[in-house]
This record gives C-alpha cells, sequence and structure tokens, in this order.
C-alpha cells in the first residue's frame, strides 16, 4: 500500500470532514463506526460542566440524549488547513429546531479536528450553549429554576 503525501493526506481529511458535518443531525450513529476511531475524543470547553469524552462508547452514550432534543442540519462555512495534514480548523452553522418546543436553532461552530489514517479522532468545538438551552426552554421555565 502506498503511503499518501501531506497534501493527499489533507485532501483525504477534509473529505471526512465533509462527510461528517453533513451527516452530523442526521441521527445515523453508524457514521460513527466509518468516520470515527474507535478511541475519538470529544471536547466541549464551553458546556456546563466543560467534558471531555473519550471513546466512542462514552461519547455517544452522552450525545444521544442531546441528539433527540434538536433537530438540525451543520453546513459548513469555512475549512482552515493547518501545517499539519491531520489537522483542520473548521467554521459551520446549524440550522433547525428544538424538538420539545418547535423553536428555532441556529448556531455557530469553530471545531479542531483531528485525524488519523483516515478517520477522525479528536474533535474540539466551541459552540454557545445558550442558544440550545433557549430553544429547548418552554415559556416560564426561567421562572422555576
Amino acid at each position: 500500500m502506498r503511503l499518501l503525501n501531506e497534501k493527499e493526506v489533507r485532501e483525504q481529511n477534509i473529505e471526512v470532514l465533509k462527510t461528517a458535518i453533513s451527516s452530523i443531525g442526521t441521527g445515523n450513529n453508524e457514521i460513527f463506526s466509518s468516520l470515527y476511531t474507535d478511541d475519538w475524543v470529544l471536547e466541549l470547553p464551553y458546556s456546563k460542566p466543560p467534558k471531555v469524552l473519550t471513546g466512542i462508547i462514552e461519547i455517544l452514550a452522552y450525545l444521544k440524549p442531546q441528539m433527540g432534543k434538536l433537530e438540525f442540519t451543520l453546513s459548513l462555512t469555512e475549512i482552515f488547513e493547518c501545517l499539519d495534514p491531520n489537522l483542520l480548523i473548521a467554521e459551520y452553522v446549524s440550522e433547525g429546531r428544538s424538538t420539545i418546543t418547535h423553536k428555532p436553532y441556529q448556531n455557530s461552530y469553530i471545531g479542531l479536528w483531528r485525524f488519523r489514517e483516515g478517520k477522525i479522532c479528536g474533535v474540539k468545538e466551541y459552540l454557545n450553549p445558550m442558544i440550545a438551552a433557549e430553544a429547548n426552554a418552554r415559556a416560564g421555565d426561567e421562572n422555576r429554576k
């Protein structure tokens, strides 16, 4: 098997990123086994409390109940290539709604995406968690705290 050069590795990783972004929010968990390593790490520094989740089992256990609350699609707006061909910085936006309140859900994200052997092995994602909380909040919820 021929080793890929840096340009080919970067191009392969960009295609994996595009596939992952277009698949998130579809409810298809099979994408995780085909696009992500079993030991991938998901970092959510702005969640309350901040989270570092390791391994596909732990990540899916966290994401499954979260994903059912919002229906959305993600769209890439920018991809920044790095010196390391196995690191991409991506900007993307979501468009959707809360399944609880039917309010709109629109967020902006910045993600650091790491790759190993053509699969995603790490994602550090920055987003505003208050936007999701507001979309899922029913009228009067703020008074029940």
